[in-house]
């Protein structure tokens, strides 16, 4: 149930529901993005009706409690939430508690991710990043973190790796020379960036080999490439939670690393290099 079918359910039914329900939907009507991330006390006290009472409402319209209601709510609105939205989301709570509900968020990405990882997925981008001729990186906005990240310990195992940046030269002027030996490994985590799908789009038209890194099921690229992993994310501030995306990306380095001859050489290359022109203090 998204949250179009949710908000036109608690429409359609208004009429029948008891006072304090009618008062749940209002408020709910009135402020569905601020509920998605409030639990049923909050909520509760919002309205000033007790926590059973909203737990009954979310089981009267049609769900079996009131999470279920909630993670449809955030599923619906992740990619649409302003900054501005989401930094107002954080206010109004305790200093320490936030933080800590901040991490103990990311705690729990990391542990949803890993319950949900597809081993044999890892395994097919390993092969096709090892068998292709060059491998193209895209991540734009917050998710660039997640591309410079990733191309730059790939490089180290790879002969050939391009990061797709965000400069002056447009993102389609570094995809010229884009070939079908090639493979685009693309980021997109909400708010989804228009300019990856347009990317994307350009990518599958020529014939690219796609491997996609998003956030869920849901998410517009899992349905555009046939090779797509997924890391746990949600937005508890208005700073994009990429702890699960990192994590992942280390596992798809290591299992690189592990299927591709050379990595050591390469490495004990560097390490000559580094030492030579003094680029870490060893002192």
């Amino acid at each position: 149930m998204a949250k179009a079918d949710l908000l036109a359910r608690i429409r359609q039914e208004y009429i029948g529901l008891s006072k304090s329900h009618k008062k749940i939907a209002d408020y709910i009507l009135e402020n569905y993005d601020k509920v998605a991330f409030m639990t049923a006390s909050t909520l509760g006290k919002k309205v000033n009706i007790s926590e059973s009472t909203v737990v009954r409402f979310a089981g009267s319209i049609g769900y079996e409690g009131y999470p279920e209601l909630q993670r449809e709510l955030q599923e619906s609105i992740k990619s649409k939430l302003t900054t501005v939205q989401r930094f107002e989301m954080s206010k109004g709570q305790n200093d320490t508690d936030c933080l800590a509900r901040v991490m103990m968020s990311d705690m729990e990405n990391i542990r949803h991710s890993i319950e949900h990882l597809d081993v044999p997925m890892i395994e097919v981008f390993v092969g096709q990043l090892i068998k292709a001729r060059k491998v193209y990186i895209l991540g734009l906005r917050s998710s660039s973190i997640l591309a410079n990240y990733l191309g730059f310990y790939l490089n180290f195992i790879l002969p050939e790796v391009v990061v797709i940046r965000e400069t002056a030269q447009d993102v389609y002027d570094q995809l010229l020379n884009i070939s079908q030996e090639d493979v685009l490994i693309a980021f997109s985590f909400p708010r989804y960036s228009k300019r990856t799908y347009d990317c994307v789009d350009y990518a599958l038209s020529n014939g690219i080999n796609i491997l996609g890194i998003t956030d869920g099921l849901n998410s517009p690229l899992y349905d555009k490439t046939p090779y797509c992993l997924t890391a746990k994310y949600n937005m508890n501030t208005f700073v994009d939670s990429l702890v699960a995306p990192m994590s992942l990306i280390n596992a798809l380095i290591i299992g690189t690393s592990m299927k591709k001859e050379g990595v050591e050489q390469n490495l004990a290359k560097l390490e000559r290099i580094w030492e030579n022109y003094g680029v870490y203090n060893n002192k």
